[in-house]
C-alpha cells in the first residue's frame, strides 16, 4: 500500500449530521479537527429555524457548515432567499450540496439544476456548491442521463462562479467506486470527489439504508459475502484500503454517512486518519 496516498486520502474528510444537537456539535467538536466539513442533511419537517441554529452551532464550535438544499421540497423562491439569507448572514455558510430531493415537486424548482441555474445562490454569499453522483447508477434515471445532468450541472456552476465539488451516494464495492472515478476523470471532469462511504453501522443497518437509497449492486455482495455474517459494528476499512492505494482518480477524499451515529463515526474518522499518519511517518523514517 501507498502510505502517502492512504494519508491524504484519509486525512481530509466530511461527515454527515442529521438534526445535530447542540450536545452532539459540542462532542463532534471535541473530536475532530476544526474546519472539518460537517453537512446537514435534509430531513423532513426540519424547519428553516433549526437548520439555522444547527449551522450556527456548528460555526461557532469551529466546523465548517455545509447545508442540503433539497430542490423539490422549497414551496417558492422567496422561501429559498429567505433561507439562504439568513444562513449567511447568522451561521456565515458559504458551501452548501444542492439535490433534487425524494419527495414530490411542490414549488419552482423540480431539481438541483433548477436551484443552480435560477436559485441565486452565487449572489446570496455561497461560493462553493456539492452536487450529487451516483457510481453505481440511480434507480430511477437511466445513467445518459446521469451523465448529462452532472455536465450540466458542473457548467452552471462555473458559469456563476460557484466553485463546484461533487459528492457520490455511497456503495460497498471498492472496486466499482474506482472504476466509477476514473470513468469521471476519462470524461474530463477534474472537480475535486467526496466518496461517500456508510460509517460504522450494524451490517443490518448498512442494508436497511442500501435498499433505502438503490444500492443494489454492491448490497447484493455485501448480503451473500463475508460481511453478511458478522455481527455488531463494522467500518468501511477495505473501500479505505482501496482508494487509498488506488491510481488515476484524482482528487478525492471520504465523505462519511453516519448512519451509526455522527459521533461515532467522527472517532472513526479521525482514527483512521491517525492510523493512516503513523504509518506513513514510520515508512517515512525507516526508508
Amino acid at each position: 500500500m501507498k502510505d502517502a496516498p492512504q494519508r491524504s486520502f484519509a486525512s481530509r474528510f466530511s461527515v454527515e449530521a442529521t438534526r445535530p444537537s447542540a450536545a452532539e456539535i459540542e462532542q463532534l467538536a471535541g473530536i475532530l479537527p476544526a474546519g472539518t466539513e460537517i453537512y446537514i442533511t435534509a430531513v423532513p419537517k426540519l424547519t428553516a429555524d433549526e437548520l439555522v441554529q444547527a449551522a450556527g452551532g456548528l460555526r461557532r464550535m469551529g466546523l465548517e457548515p455545509v447545508v442540503h438544499l433539497a430542490a423539490r421540497v422549497l414551496p417558492d423562491a422567496e422561501t429559498l432567499r429567505d433561507v439562504l439569507g439568513r444562513l449567511t448572514a447568522e451561521a456565515q455558510v458559504r458551501r452548501v450540496l444542492v439535490i433534487g430531493g425524494d419527495a414530490a415537486q411542490c414549488g419552482p424548482f423540480p431539481d438541483a439544476l433548477s436551484i443552480i441555474q435560477r436559485g441565486g445562490l452565487r449572489e446570496a454569499g455561497i461560493e462553493e456548491i456539492g452536487i450529487g453522483a451516483y457510481p453505481e447508477g440511480h434507480p430511477k434515471i437511466p445513467p445518459e442521463r446521469l451523465e448529462a445532468a452532472l455536465d450540466a450541472k458542473i457548467a452552471a456552476a462555473v458559469a456563476q462562479g460557484l466553485a463546484v465539488n461533487i459528492v457520490s451516494q455511497f456503495s460497498f464495492s471498492p472496486e466499482r467506486i474506482v472504476a466509477w472515478l476514473k470513468h469521471l476523470r476519462a470524461c474530463g471532469i477534474s472537480q475535486p470527489v467526496k466518496v461517500g462511504i456508510v460509517g460504522p453501522t450494524s451490517i443490518n443497518g448498512l442494508i436497511r439504508f442500501a435498499r433505502r437509497c438503490g444500492v443494489a449492486v454492491s448490497l447484493r455482495g455485501l448480503a451473500s459475502g463475508s460481511a453478511g455474517a458478522l455481527i455488531g459494528h463494522i467500518g468501511p476499512d477495505r473501500i479505505l484500503e482501496t482508494l487509498s492505494a488506488a491510481e488515476g482518480i484524482g482528487d478525492a477524499a471520504p465523505h462519511y454517512f453516519s448512519f451509526g451515529g455522527a459521533v461515532e463515526t467522527a472517532r472513526y474518522a479521525c482514527a483512521v486518519a491517525e492510523r493512516t499518519r503513523q504509518s506513513a511517518h514510520a515508512m517515512a523514517h525507516s526508508e
